[in-house]
């Protein structure tokens, strides 16, 4: 475990985060939700990377995590942050169920895991935040994520260097789905190198949502 874990998970949430990245580097690997050349650098490329999500996350938040695979960025996020109650969605079976262990070894009793496509869930619950990494481009993901956004809350999607132009090709999305403005965040500088990259998408008139 590296060093800079500490800054990143509370003291009593270490260990947790240990069996997870032992997890991700055993089961995930053999079960494909990993690349056997990502098992090295799990910490600095998908745990750290991950955890600093929390810093654009309001306290006490509902979280949603799209495509949520092998539990990134949606179990790191709930080893780091106690306070959230985090939803995974992941459409395959494989992968929920890998999901599932997870939550029920680390003990997660705030996290619930969903085997559903994202469409399957508009019209029902909606969230404060809801994440996603590597999911699809912006405009797409809008149309996914968006209608489980609650009037106050946000989009917060890990994106990488190109996330400037995802929101020019998502412009017409954004205007259709009446979306506030993106805001790029860099979270993690000196825990984390290079640090995340973060758009945060809210709407243009929460009152109007419904």
């Amino acid at each position: 475990m590296p060093a800079a874990a500490q800054g990143a998970f509370p003291s009593g949430r270490l260990q947790l985060a240990e069996r997870y990245a032992a997890s991700l580097a055993n089961d995930g690997v053999l079960r494909g939700l990993i690349g056997p050349r990502e098992a090295p650098r799990l910490w600095e490329r998908h745990l750290l990377n991950c955890a600093v999500l929390e810093q654009a996350i309001p306290e006490g938040a509902t979280v949603c995590d799209l495509g949520s695979g092998a539990g990134l960025p949606g179990v790191v996020l709930a080893l780091a942050r106690p306070d959230l109650r985090v939803t995974l969605v992941e459409p395959l079976q494989r992968r929920t169920t890998y999901l599932e262990e997870v939550v029920e070894d680390l003990g997660l009793r705030e996290v619930s895991v969903v085997r559903a496509r994202a469409e399957e869930l508009h019209g029902g619950e909606v969230f404060d935040v809801v994440t996603s990494r590597a999911v699809a481009p912006l405009g797409r993901l809008l149309r996914w994520s968006m209608p489980l956004v609650a009037p106050r809350g946000a989009l917060v999607a890990m994106k990488g260097s190109s996330v400037r132009d995802e929101i020019e090709a998502a412009r017409r999305d954004l205007r259709r789905l009446h979306c506030a403005d993106p805001d790029v965040l860099t979270l993690g500088a000196g825990l984390v190198d290079p640090p995340t990259t973060v758009v945060r998408v809210a709407w243009a008139e929460p009152a109007r949502v419904g």
